[in-house]
């Protein structure tokens, strides 16, 4: 009701008017001047508005050093000195005659102005750095309104931190320009990493255990040669001048080919690389019968998802409805925000004005004793805000609006799991397969979870939820206990984080089974996650092991496709294909697009393999309940598969039966 965007995109000036905004008299007026930056002690104060100095919206930061004493006395020869210096002042303020003393202390003008350039629309010092002398504009001393001269410095320290600011805006423009360029080639890589994942899936059918075992070789071998590499490296490197710097000496920087220039980070590369090779194979080697087992039942959920296509594209509707939780929370935190009021307060030139910084209206300031006592203050506009109950709150309604995104977000993923495992229950549950599988089964499955299990969705993700929730809270007060010196507190409060770490993926498991189940019996959220909870702790050992080892094998799938993918966008970003060498844009940073589609391509990736983990584990759990419920007469045969049931290890008793086509 009382949120207003407006305050979070325009600026503000001193008379509480938005700079840029359309129909206004400041629709032209884009920028945010401060009058006197040396006023301005603080950046922090500049940015949050509350600088003790009056604020203009202007179409333009000043181009060029003035004062306004220089500007009275150049204007009796040249008009033009008046014409510009105006611009920078009141709006209807025309008389450059006024003694300086009156104009100064009704702040009509600026005392000076300072080249400056537009940041964060306000208007801020142009700073540049030569040859390690800092300067405004090639000068590195500048004359104050009062005649003065003072070093630029001392405008550095008016808005300390602004430079680091400054450079980091350069660089997000750059990133900026690096992604208008190369976007389209962005894009052809993540189709290529969505089409490789789709045809992975599609051969899972046919050559699962082939596949898997390639993949499995292939990671080795990648990471084998990665480590060479690495080694070739380090050896080219050396006797090499300056390549035995380290990291910690140069420091932050920019541009990451520096980094590999350093022998130190070719070790590091290597020591990490031969550190994942031997957790890989030492795996494989301890696990291997297990691995054969989860390959078996992958190969089981292949089939599964070619009876049932469809399920590969419902994260596109997860994806959408995420979209939908993520902007909703945006908005609503944007308009909790922007709810405060426009507070004004007492801005005096005095140095011993009572009244300064105190609030005030404007509409009735100048009946007010202020401006007798204090000559020359004014009542300007400090900031958004309010002390009435609704203002103090605003922090806590943040809180709930957080709560509430992490409910609907947790909502979606369960509504995504309870569908998917309906779709794939009634795979499993079909006496003769693929005949019995009922007709449109996903999205006959997302009717049922919507119809008949919102309740149990949301109960699941409220407790989730709540436990994220405090997790969040603990972080941050572990940000703001980060300087205490109580040992006591932060052993307490590292304790709590990973108690709730824990709790919080046990619930997620506990939840996963549970929507299996409710979507099999149709039972409540309480009463599955019992009964999951006992079903799985009958098979905790091929739980424990089948678990970890498929949540493995489809790991290593994903960094197989996001791998393959960005080492072919590596070598094409920095032009090393010499077919399509002269189609690669030019660029401030390669590793920008090519970071990027490493991740949209692990995403993508991660997409597809969450609907074929979601079917290993409905299957695992309906085949647990199905060895349970049936015995393989023929009053109750078995649903399983035969292939299945041999490769788990389950004996087949004579003239036991299978249902299967």
């Amino acid at each position: 009701m009382h949120g207003d965007p407006r305050k979070v995109v325009y600026p503000t000036d001193s008379y509480g008017q938005f700079c840029g905004q359309q129909g206004t008299p400041n629709a032209n007026k884009a920028i945010l001047f401060y009058f006197n930056i040396l006023q301005c002690a603080n950046p922090t104060v500049l940015i949050n508005l509350q600088c003790p100095t009056t604020q203009l919206c202007v179409s333009k930061c000043p181009d060029r050093f003035a004062t306004y004493i220089d500007m009275q006395y150049n204007y009796r020869r040249n008009k033009s000195y008046w014409d510009y210096y105006k611009l920078f002042c009141k709006p209807g303020f025309n008389n450059p005659d006024k003694p300086v003393s009156q104009v100064l202390q009704n702040e009509d003008c600026p005392s000076m102005i300072v080249p400056s350039r537009p940041f964060l629309q306000r208007c801020f010092p142009d700073f540049i750095t030569r040859n390690g002398t800092l300067t405004v504009a090639n000068k590195t001393s500048f004359k104050d309104g009062h005649g003065k001269i003072r070093s630029v410095v001392d405008l550095r320290d008016a808005a300390n931190g602004i430079t680091s600011l400054l450079d980091a805006k350069e660089v997000g423009v750059k990133i900026f320009e690096d992604y208008a360029s190369s976007w389209f080639w962005i894009l052809i890589g993540l189709v290529i990493s969505m089409l490789v994942s789709l045809i992975f899936i599609l051969l899972l059918r046919f050559t699962a255990g082939v596949l898997f075992w390639m993949v499995i070789f292939g990671v080795i071998a990648a990471v084998g040669y990665g480590i060479w590499h690495c080694y070739w490296e380090y050896s080219s490197l050396k006797g090499k001048p300056d390549s035995d710097i380290t990291i910690s000496d140069i420091g932050f920087q920019t541009d990451f080919r520096v980094y590999l220039q350093l022998r130190q980070t070719w070790l590091i590369f290597m020591i990490s690389l031969a550190v994942i090779e031997a957790i890989i194979i030492l795996v494989l080697i301890f696990l291997r019968n297990r691995v054969r087992i989860a390959i078996a039942l992958l190969k089981e959920g292949s089939k599964a998802i070619g009876c049932i296509m469809s399920t590969l594209f419902y994260p596109i509707i997860t994806f959408l409805l995420l979209a939908l939780c993520i902007a909703y929370w945006a908005v609503t935190a944007v308009f909790l925000a922007s709810s405060g009021d426009a507070v004004y307060k007492v801005m005096s030139t005095l140095p011993d004005c009572k009244y300064t910084n105190l609030t005030c209206d404007p509409e009735t300031f100048s009946q007010s004793n202020v401006t007798k006592l204090c000559p020359g203050s004014q009542c300007t506009f400090a900031f958004y805000g309010g002390e009435s109950l609704y203002h103090r709150y605003i922090f806590v309604l943040q809180l709930c609006n957080l709560l509430v995104f992490l409910w609907l977000v947790n909502f979606t993923i369960a509504l995504g799991q309870c569908t998917l495992a309906g779709a794939f229950a009634s795979y499993y549950w079909a006496l003769r397969k693929p005949a019995d599988i009922p007709p449109c089964p996903l999205a006959s499955s997302f009717g049922r979870a919507l119809r008949y299990h919102t309740g149990s969705l949301a109960f699941g993700a409220l407790i989730l939820s709540i436990v994220q929730f405090i997790r969040i809270i603990l972080e941050y007060l572990d940000h703001k206990l980060k300087g205490a010196h109580n040992a006591f507190t932060r052993f307490l409060l590292c304790c709590l984080k990973c108690c709730f770490w824990c709790l919080e993926h046990f619930i997620k498991f506990m939840n996963r089974n549970a929507y299996i189940m409710i979507s099999v019996y149709g039972k409540n959220f309480c009463a599955s996650a019992r009964d999951a909870f006992f079903l799985l702790m009958r098979n905790v050992m091929r739980v424990a092991v089948l678990d970890k080892v498929t949540d493995f094998l489809l790991f290593l799938g994903k960094l197989l496709i996001s791998g393959s993918v960005g080492v072919l966008a590596f070598f094409f970003f920095t032009r090393q294909i010499p077919v399509i060498q002269e189609e690669v844009p030019s660029l401030n940073y390669y590793w920008v697009p090519l970071l990027t589609v490493i991740f949209g391509s692990y995403m993508i990736a991660q997409g597809f393999f969450n609907v074929y983990a979601m079917c290993v584990d409905t299957l695992f759990l309906c085949f647990c309940e199905d060895l349970e419920r049936n015995d393989g007469s023929p009053s109750k045969p078995y649903y399983m598969p035969p292939g299945l049931h041999r490769i788990l290890n389950k004996t087949d008793q004579g003239g036991k039966k299978y249902a299967v086509s």
